[in-house]
């Protein structure tokens, strides 16, 4: 692994540089959701560092680990480089953690199971990166491309089922846009279609499990009782045939809720989206970083200053600007509060694999 380094002169009697090296064994621990980009994304810059690998991928989606372990034999790479252990995470996560030998960790997943990583991890000294859960403001001003911010919304509020870290939860609207958006969006909403993921013209799937499915549907049943509107979606979908047992739930749509409310609060993980009124670009901050998790934002306003000027305001680790998942695996990814620990993606993740040393040496 090559870095480059600074060089320091101390009076023309020393010099001092800096290395950096594997860190050694890592653990890997990814998520069901996007279960072969996530365990490859993490894997692939610690084999970089030089690291020998002990991934572990969820218990819930298997097999793409298990297909990726036979490229990498077909492919050559030496017995002991990339060990991918299965298991349950309370078990064959926990023994990773746990291992004195292994020397870091980087996780993604839920924030209640990073807090149990960290409590075991941090006594042992282990680096950390931790990407966790997120409650993301999708933050909608009305000078926005109507047209671009409707597209993007529908895409960052059900891509996945809703089923990824990065999805616009939480949609601030500002008021004087806010009737003509809601009636808009709820209009795509109804036009998505849930069936056999399959088919082109698919838009939602099924969620990973029945246990997840319940929770989902427990939060829109919250949303009730907290005085949330449904106005459109919440029901499971029944399917037909070989489907007929799957777990399909309808994108929903709530509106009417407090900002404080437990539906606003915590992280859903599916296809559910509520939209709330602000007047003023200092109530709109407010709103947005008004939970505990800072993972991303998005922004869609024609104002460049405005733009900026919310983005550095705004407590997330990523802010997108008039788009959504428009990624660049060069830059640094990872969450604020409780989203996360640590950054990876590009020449970050290179760091996380490896420990810097200064070398002085006098002339």
């Amino acid at each position: 692994m090559h870095f480059a380094t600074d060089a320091h002169i101390n009076e023309g009697d020393s010099v001092n540089y800096t290395t950096r090296m594997p860190i050694g064994v890592v653990g890997c621990i990814s998520p069901w959701n996007l279960p072969l980009y996530l365990f490859t994304w993490k894997i692939a810059p610690a084999l970089a560092a030089g690291c020998t690998v002990v991934a572990k991928p969820s218990e819930l989606t298997p097999m793409t680990a298990f297909l990726f372990s036979q490229l990498c034999i077909e492919a050559g790479l030496p017995p002991g480089v990339l060990n991918i252990v299965h298991g349950l995470g309370g078990k064959a996560g926990q023994a990773i953690v746990e291992h004195s030998h292994i020397t870091a960790i980087s996780f993604t997943g839920g924030t209640v199971t990073g807090k149990k990583i960290a409590a075991t991890a941090a006594p042992m000294f282990k680096k950390l990166s931790l990407e966790l859960g997120g409650k993301n403001p999708n933050i909608i001003f009305a000078d926005c491309d109507f047209e671009e911010t409707i597209r993007g919304s529908i895409r960052s509020s059900f891509t996945n089922q809703g089923e990824i870290c990065l999805c616009g939860s939480r949609i601030l609207v500002e008021r004087s846009l806010f009737n003509k958006f809601v009636a808009e969006f709820v209009k795509r909403t109804k036009e998505l279609k849930v069936g056999d993921p399959r088919n082109e013209s698919t838009d939602l799937g099924a969620l990973v499990s029945e246990a997840h499915l319940n929770k989902v549907l427990s939060y829109v049943k919250l949303a009730k009782e907290e005085g949330g509107k449904i106005l459109t979606g919440g029901s499971q979908v029944k399917l037909d045939d070989r489907l007929s047992s799957g777990y399909y739930m309808e994108p929903t749509v709530i509106v009417g809720l407090d900002e404080k409310c437990r539906t606003n609060q915590e992280e859903i993980f599916g296809p559910v989206v509520t939209i709330m009124p602000f007047d003023s670009e200092e109530e709109a901050i407010a709103l947005a970083n008004g939970t505990g998790y800072g993972l991303s934002a998005t922004i869609w306003t024609e104002n460049l200053k405005r733009a900026h000027r919310i983005s550095h305001q705004v407590k997330s680790g990523i802010i997108w600007v008039n788009c959504w998942l428009h990624r660049d695996l060069r830059t640094p990814f990872g969450g604020m509060k409780q989203s996360g620990v640590g950054r990876e993606g590009g020449w970050e993740a290179l760091r996380f694999f490896t420990e810097a040393k200064n070398i002085c040496v006098k002339l």
